[in-house]
């Protein structure tokens, strides 16, 4: 048994095929990444939730789940829980008469807390473990991808906001993932189509853009490095970058979870020096930088899975061949981030005061 599960994979549809099963069982996949594919109802998911669980208890079930437009799952009484640059306006709206200052950036961070909550209790009551949230790229107007995915301009506000929604996701006994480490939010170009480049310094990119991995650092559970290259820092993207992920993120940040790949199905994702590599070369590349886990999304639907099936061969025969060496360390923060505390049923969940309270508290 191989001590660490870094791959994250996807399954093909409603529920999981002979394949899939095989998939899951393999001691390097670590969890299953969920997509609108894989939704037709609340009972449909619960059902997948119990089949990837029954193939192994300790599979990670994650899902990109943030409110705004990107929230997989949104009929069934699913909550379509607003954009978080909604919490960003509220922060700035003038103070109600009789309020002191700044008592609309509390009444903010409460909201952020009930989207957090409504966001990770619904996901759980179906059984999911995590959602790939919160964002904390900064609005700068610019990127497309990101837009209004992001709380606001500004770190402190963004870290405030943040630290918020993740409060509300513990309080579901979900834990939480920022992204896209050290910042998305200043580049134009969308990682899922080509290579971003950011030309900012480091002192630049601390001081504005990392700055909420480092005020957040005890509160993180989870990073997700963006698929950007800084090339006054590296020459690779951060999350195939040891500088990025070990050095400025973990030393100098303090940060101390798990550090996701984002989608290595990405244009972005396979482009190392200049070269587009194998999905087994760009897993193995992120590991090696300081990765702990490693996301292969939509390839499930791929010629029958293949690229998942080649990944794991790979990575199989990489750890014989001793080019990789699986860490205990890793799967430590793996297995950390599924869920401590049992998830409230949904029909209990809807007539539960916390979560009525939660909805009643969501910007409108």
């Amino acid at each position: 048994m191989h001590s660490h599960a870094p791959l994250i994979i996807d399954v093909a549809g409603h529920s999981l095929t002979t394949a899939d099963r095989r998939r899951l069982a393999h001691p390097l996949v670590g969890g299953v990444i969920l997509f609108g594919r894989n939704w037709k109802d609340r009972l449909q998911l619960t059902a997948l939730c119990r089949q990837i669980k029954a193939v192994r208890h300790d599979l990670l079930i994650a899902v990109d789940h943030e409110g705004g437009r990107v929230q997989r799952f949104r009929t069934d009484g699913f909550t379509h829980v607003p954009a978080m640059a909604t919490l960003g306006e509220w922060w700035q709206r003038p103070a109600k008469a009789g309020e002191p200052e700044g008592a609309s950036a509390l009444h903010a961070i409460n909201a952020a807390t009930a989207c957090g909550y409504v966001l990770g209790a619904e996901l759980r009551a179906c059984g999911v473990d995590l959602t790939f949230a919160p964002v904390l790229d900064l609005d700068y107007g610019e990127s497309s991808v990101i837009g209004d995915r992001a709380f606001a301009r500004d770190p402190r506000m963004v870290t405030l906001l943040a630290q918020g929604v993740m409060h509300g996701l513990l309080q579901s006994g979900m834990g939480n993932c920022g992204k896209h480490f050290p910042g998305h939010g200043f580049v134009k170009a969308d990682s899922h189509l080509a290579v971003p480049v950011d030309r900012r310094s480091l002192s630049t990119i601390l001081s504005e853009d990392a700055a909420p991995y480092g005020w957040l650092s005890a509160s993180l559970q989870a990073v997700m490095p963006a698929h950007v290259i800084y090339p006054k820092v590296d020459a690779r993207p951060a999350g195939f970058s040891a500088r990025w992920l070990q050095d400025i993120l973990r030393r100098r940040l303090g940060f101390a979870g798990a550090i996701f790949s984002d989608d290595l199905s990405m244009a972005a994702a396979r482009q190392i020096a200049g070269h587009e590599v194998s999905f087994t070369e760009a897993a193995l590349a992120a590991l090696t930088a300081g990765g702990d886990l490693v996301l292969l999304c939509n390839q499930s639907v791929v010629e029958g899975g293949a690229p998942i099936d080649e990944a794991i061969n790979a990575l199989s025969q990489a750890v014989l061949d001793g080019r990789w060496q699986p860490s205990a360390a890793s799967e430590e923060r793996r297995l950390a981030l599924l869920p401590r505390m049992a998830a409230v049923p949904w029909d209990d969940l809807m007539v539960s005061e916390r979560y009525m309270q939660a909805l009643s508290l969501l910007p409108g």
